[in-house]
């Protein structure tokens, strides 16, 4: 699968998990199996990673490569270890990469698979420490999301693009403050 966009699924908000941040190192050493060298790090980010956060049930990572074009030479290393190729998926520069669980098709992991230096790992980075730092604002967007999983209990990508003006706006802030403390 290429550059085609994954269907839609059940939104389903489940309470934090401890567990998400082992299974997301679990799941890094997987990827490092099957990326090699051209895998320099991988982040847990998005709502599994952030304590006390009702999130869907799936890991968010975001792997960080020597270059987009060693990535594109790995995709069948991670096609044969069950994952999904979707290419760019409307963001230039990024990969990115899902993995279903085989029998229910339930998803797993999406990945966000983006080039050293690329921008949006700040910005995925300084979104996850700015709700890690803040309670305040994580009760807001725990908010949100029940109302955008009210809005469309079935539909995933609706659901994800209610959250985005949210999203936006506190990535923003986050971002000024992320590049205000690397001063």
């Amino acid at each position: 699968m290429s550059n085609t966009m994954p269907p839609p699924f059940k939104v389903e908000l489940a309470e934090h998990n401890p567990h998400w941040s082992v299974a997301a190192l679990a799941e890094a050493s997987v990827l490092q199996d099957a990326l090699g060298s051209a895998l320099l790090i991988v982040h847990h980010i998005g709502s599994t990673a952030i304590p006390g956060l009702r999130a869907k049930p799936i890991l968010d990572l975001l792997p960080v490569v020597r270059s987009i074009g060693e990535m594109d030479l790995r995709k069948t290393n991670l096609e044969q270890i069950g994952y999904d190729w979707w290419g760019e998926f409307g963001l230039p520069g990024r990969r990115y990469v899902t993995k279903d669980e085989p029998g229910t098709g339930r998803r797993l992991v999406q990945m966000h698979c983006y080039e050293i230096g690329a921008p949006d790992i700040d910005r995925h980075l300084a979104f996850r420490d700015h709700l890690r730092e803040r309670p305040e604002i994580v009760a807001s967007y725990e908010h949100e999301k029940a109302r955008c999983r009210a809005l469309y209990p079935n539909d995933s990508h609706a659901y994800g693009a209610c959250k985005s003006a949210w999203i936006e706006a506190v990535e923003a802030a986050a971002l000024a403050d992320w590049r205000r403390s690397s001063l």
